[in-house]
């Protein structure tokens, strides 16, 4: 089901006043890529660069056009690693936060 113009500026309204939030948004846009749920993290990542950086920025930065960025991370998309690296690269540059891994064991008959 897609998601309804009043819930995006909501959200878009939270990760203005909300750092923390706008930083969990990524975070759990990262943790959904790295669990296997991609679609997720494509919607996750979309969702919040259209709140933040926007498109348009993102391309100057990581030097791809911006109608291919939003392809990447469409419904369809399937980026590259190096370029879904680049993105999340300068994602977390420009909110000025470093993810780190960290091993944990699988939930039992996982």
């Amino acid at each position: 089901m897609p998601l309804t113009k009043d819930f995006k500026e909501t959200v878009q309204a939270r990760v203005n006043r909300d750092p923390s939030f706008r930083k969990e948004l990524l975070r759990e846009g990262v943790e959904s890529f790295l669990s296997g749920d991609v679609d997720t993290g494509k919607i996750i990542l979309r969702d919040y660069i259209n709140a933040t950086i926007g498109f348009e920025e993102l391309a100057e930065i990581t030097h791809h056009s911006p109608k291919s960025l939003m392809r990447m991370l469409g419904p369809s998309g399937n980026p590259y690693a190096r370029n879904l690296f680049d993105i999340l690269k300068t994602l977390q540059q420009k909110e000025r936060v470093r993810f780190t891994l960290k091993t944990a064991k699988a939930a039992a008959g996982a």
